[in-house]
């Protein structure tokens, strides 16, 4: 008989890898006390990270609370006392609210800043809007334009009232192209009810439509090309394309710019009252101004903290609707 071959040994020779996965430690392999160990170093190291975090925000937060919270909380008290600018001050309650309401200039300065928010936000809207989809990547030096049309919004207010004061004025260059060209007369834009506004509003959209435009250029670089080829295959023009793929794609793009445009444009000081101190009479004074001089002119600071109270309110309650409404027409990926 042959002899039976040698039974393999049971044992065997592990390999590179199973050695070298073996030489690993293991978290928490040392036993509990090591664990815990551990997990109080990490917990030592969170905290001293947000002692940190905390102190680098120390300056920041410190000045927020001083320049922004307080004087916030200061004017909400102010408007429910007589504060004059010099003199004794005393409590009051709702009366500055009151005269506020029953005031008739009141309620013409809100008009007139209604009214400049209806002209100026779909304006400026649809200039910033036309010019981002003309800007495609097929124009040649199109990063040219967009700073030529960046160039309004970064130059100071108050140099552009003066140049568009001298384009307005009798004589001006307005004025005396149409009289070289059709032989009439410019209308005297800011000393004419008709027109105040309306010049006050163009100056306006000439000074701000650069940031909107930038917004929505770069949001419709972001349209997945993918998502206009479909579109193209499916036989859409130009227009169809736009309305139903990259206007759904941008709507959060300018969901942000229609809501800081309307904050903005109810904050609109500048352009009025460099171009027409808010005349002729009261036809483009609006809000703040009216704030401004109840506040620095008539010296009544309770009067006009409650009226930039108010201000703040009517600013809070559409952009609430606003949110409320973003959800029929804005879309989100």
């Amino acid at each position: 008989m042959h002899e039976s071959a040698p039974r393999r040994s049971a044992a065997r020779k592990p390999t590179l890898a199973e050695a070298a996965v073996a030489t690993v430690p293991v978290a928490g392999a040392g036993g509990p006390a090591e664990a815990d160990g551990e997990r109080e170093g990490g917990g030592r190291e969170v905290g001293r990270r947000s002692w940190w975090g905390a102190a680098f925000a120390t300056p920041h937060s410190v000045g927020l609370a001083l320049f922004t919270v307080v004087p916030i909380l200061a004017s909400l008290v102010v408007s429910f006392m007589n504060w004059p600018m010099i003199g004794e001050r005393s409590w009051s309650g709702f009366a500055n609210y009151s005269k506020l309401f029953s005031d008739p200039i009141f309620w013409v300065v809100v008009r007139n800043t209604a009214l400049y928010v209806v002209l100026y936000v779909p304006l400026n809207l649809v200039v910033s809007l036309g010019l981002a989809a003309w800007l495609t990547p097929r124009i040649r030096h199109r990063h040219i334009f967009r700073v030529l049309f960046f160039i309004p919004t970064i130059t100071p207010l108050v140099a552009n009232a003066v140049v568009w004061r001298m384009l307005y004025q009798p004589d001006g260059l307005i004025d005396a192209t149409l009289q070289s060209t059709i032989g009439i007369s410019a209308p005297n834009f800011l000393a004419d009810q008709q027109w105040a506004m309306i010049a006050v509003v163009t100056m306006s959209v000439w000074a701000g439509f650069g940031y909107n435009m930038l917004i929505f250029s770069a949001a419709l670089d972001a349209v997945p090309e993918n998502q206009l080829e479909a579109a193209q295959l499916d036989g859409a023009n130009a227009w169809r394309t736009f309305w139903l793929v990259k206007f759904p794609a941008i709507s959060p793009s300018i969901f942000f710019a229609t809501m800081m445009t309307l904050i903005t444009s109810f904050q609109v000081f500048v352009q009025p009252f460099l171009l027409t101190k808010g005349g002729p009479g009261t036809a483009t004074e609006t809000l703040v101004q009216y704030i401004y001089n109840t506040g620095f002119q008539n010296q009544q600071l309770g009067l006009a903290s409650a009226g930039a109270w108010v201000l703040f309110v009517i600013i809070l309650g559409i952009t609430a609707v606003q949110f409320l409404g973003q959800k029929r027409w804005v879309h989100y990926e």
